[in-house]
């Protein structure tokens, strides 16, 4: 049985070290006789390298959007294009990069395929939730609650202490951002737009565009990237990512904002043959497990 510290290796010159015992590493922090960043990204990026599962979460994160997240990412979109998947996927990963991720649920609108569902899960992983009131109490009351627990978070973010927000759809559901809006201006903030193609209402990038203004309006903060998140739940094959990866090129394009990300389902990502690889660049393509479903899926 390993125990003690174990020196990690990682993409760079930084030493970090894990504190666990056996093969399951418990956190992972910079050791005291270095620190630095990881080449992709401003912010430290710990690589580890310890164990398959942590590896292959690790691996997952593209490089484009490492360099695009911040301490403090929002996550915003019309309703139902997969933001909760989204961010669920997103803090997971950085977890098992070595970071503290707290996930915060913001959607009041909808209590139905919110973060806050996928407590367990999230816990498992060493996510922190920030819930609404009624839900951390278990419950899907439709009550617009906010918890007094997001502001100290958001206070705390720093790099390698990254704070999730899970906003909740369209500019109905981002007004909650606005109460929040001084404190996250005043850092170097990230709110990433999620797009899907197939979703009704934004299939037009005009109206993607527009639906996306009034977001930031709405929030009182503005966009600094986008994702592809297209998909048709069990349907979604190689085609539906590479309509969608169009479509979320072409409001890159009117928004003037860089296309960061293109989700594609584990299994078609890493699909042998699979040609997602021969209209989306390596260093964005992202491959997402399904953690948010339906109650008959």
């Amino acid at each position: 049985m390993r125990r003690g510290p174990v020196p990690c290796l990682m993409e760079g010159t930084v030493p970090y070290l894990i504190f666990g015992m056996g093969d399951l590493p418990l956190f992972c922090r910079p050791s005291l006789s270095g620190r630095g960043t990881h080449p992709l990204s401003r912010w430290p990026l710990p690589l580890l390298e310890y164990g398959k599962d942590v590896m292959e979460s690790t691996n997952r994160i593209p490089s484009r959007l490492v360099q695009a997240l911040r301490p403090i990412t929002l996550v915003v979109g019309h309703y139902g294009v997969g933001k909760t998947n989204f961010s669920v996927n997103l803090a997971i990963d950085l977890v098992a990069s070595g970071n503290q991720v707290t996930l915060v649920d913001l959607d009041i609108v909808n209590p139905y395929f919110r973060a806050s569902e996928q407590r367990r899960v999230l816990e498992e992983h060493g996510v922190e939730l920030i819930a609404p009131v009624f839900a951390e109490a278990g419950t899907s009351l439709d009550v617009p609650s906010l918890t007094g627990k997001i502001t100290p978070a958001l206070e705390l973010a720093k790099p390698g202490r990254y704070v999730i927000v899970d906003v909740g759809g369209d500019d109905a559901g981002s007004v909650a951002v606005g109460r929040y809006a001084r404190t996250i201006a005043q850092t170097d903030y990230a709110m990433l737009g999620v797009l899907n193609r197939f979703r009704n209402l934004v299939q037009e990038p005009a109206d993607a565009v527009e639906n996306l203004r009034e977001i930031e309006a709405a929030c009182r903060l503005r966009a600094t990237a986008l994702v592809s998140n297209a998909h048709l739940k069990s349907s979604t094959d190689v085609q539906t990512i590479r309509l969608g990866a169009e479509h979320a090129r072409q409001v890159a394009g009117v928004c003037e904002l860089p296309l960061v990300a293109i989700t594609a389902p584990v299994h078609l990502a890493g699909l042998e043959g699979s040609s997602i690889d021969t209209f989306v660049e390596n260093d964005a393509i992202y491959p997402v497990k399904m953690y948010v479903k339906t109650p008959w899926e």
